[in-house]
């Protein structure tokens, strides 16, 4: 099984868009159509009728879906947006490891 390069709360660094170089941490992957979800980014309007009991009508802000492409990984330990590669723990397990520092993520 290959490594996924991006799970539910990574920290990421937007790439492209005009949210381009803003880090947030990934609320939902979905793997199938190739996007995420990340906490204060990318924020939309959305017109919403109100539900009485729970919430009032109105305009709300909300989160909206980035393509995984624009997004990368940021390493925990360097802070930086990085590509990961691909190493293992001595009990033979898949990791993920920062190229620039070595660190291992998550």
């Amino acid at each position: 099984m290959a490594l996924s390069p991006i799970r539910k709360k990574d920290k990421v660094m937007v790439l492209a868009g005009k949210d381009r170089g803003k880090q947030g941490e990934v609320i939902e992957v979905d793997h199938v159509k190739g996007r995420v979800l990340v906490a204060k980014v990318n924020m939309v309007k959305k017109h919403a009728k109100g539900k009485p009991p729970q919430q009032p009508g109105g305009i709300q802000d909300k989160e909206a879906y980035l393509p995984i492409g624009k997004v990368m990984l940021v390493c925990p330990k360097c802070n930086k947006a990085t590509r990961f590669k691909s190493g293992s723990i001595s009990d033979g397990t898949k990791a993920r490891v920062c190229r620039s520092c070595g660190e291992m993520i998550g």
